[in-house]
């Protein structure tokens, strides 16, 4: 007899979104490692491939009636998510200058906020028709809680917050818990469009002395999707590697480099 996981996810059905890219593999990975069942969605199904998944799904989250089919889909095959994690998200416009290209404020937005809510609430209405509660986490970002540029990325992410809160608040009666993960910088693909100096730049920003990996954000995840968590709903946790902390290089400047 197998001794069920301490997380308690032996069994339980998620969704990931996003489920292609670098911290969307490693969230697939820490929930299977968890026991749980895992389907992967991406707009790209061959970005799904090698994963362990029991489904594998292929829509925009920008179009709000494929998001719909899809959750459709599962609720078909009975395979209506326990977990939703709403990881997808992106951003090319680094400035408030390069929010003046025709409509990239527009797209940012139904990327990294829209479409979250597109796959958050049919599955909702799903978990309500069958009288049944859900976890939701959404994979927000520090820039959402203080300005590290992506202008339109971080007004994006912090509407999460406040859409996470408000789920956690009208639907906690219908036993739906909803939190929001911040990460600080992630080492995965996101970054291959900048100089690979950057990274290693970044790091002297962050107390632990590294730039995060996609494990430690997946981790934080897992637990706030588990019953370990119950008693966690519209929280907001910063896995910063300690950004937010305070300013290490100006400790270091002002006070001295000793430190």
């Amino acid at each position: 007899m197998s001794t069920p996981h301490p997380f308690g996810l032996t069994g339980k059905h998620v969704l990931v979104t996003g489920a292609g890219g670098g911290l969307g593999r490693a969230i697939v990975a820490a929930f299977v490692s968890a026991g749980a069942y895992v389907t992967g969605a991406d707009q790209d199904i061959t970005q799904l491939a090698g994963l362990p998944l029991h489904h594998r799904l292929a829509f925009d989250i920008t179009d709000a009636a494929a998001c719909r089919r899809a959750i459709d889909e599962l609720e078909v095959l009975g395979a209506t998510p326990d977990v939703l994690v709403n990881n997808a998200g992106a951003s090319r416009a680094d400035s408030l200058a390069s929010l003046e290209e025709e409509g990239m404020w527009d797209a940012e937005l139904a990327t990294n906020l829209t479409g979250a809510y597109h796959v958050t609430a049919p599955v909702t209405k799903v978990w309500d028709k069958a009288g049944r509660g859900g976890t939701i986490v959404f994979t927000s970002s520090v820039n959402a809680l203080t300005h590290y540029g992506n202008p339109a990325y971080a007004a994006a992410k912090a509407g999460l917050i406040a859409y996470a809160r408000a789920l956690a608040v009208e639907l906690g009666c219908k036993g739906v818990r909803a939190n929001v993960v911040a990460p600080g910088s992630v080492r995965t693909a996101a970054w291959a469009h900048r100089d690979p100096a950057v990274l290693d730049a970044a790091a002297r920003h962050y107390p632990i002395g590294r730039i995060l990996a996609p494990e430690d954000v997946a981790n934080t995840i897992v637990f706030l999707a588990s019953p370990l968590a119950a008693g966690i709903t519209g929280a907001v946790i910063p896995v910063d590697g300690g950004l937010m902390a305070g300013n290490m290089p100006f400790v270091r400047d002002i006070i001295g480099s000793d430190i």
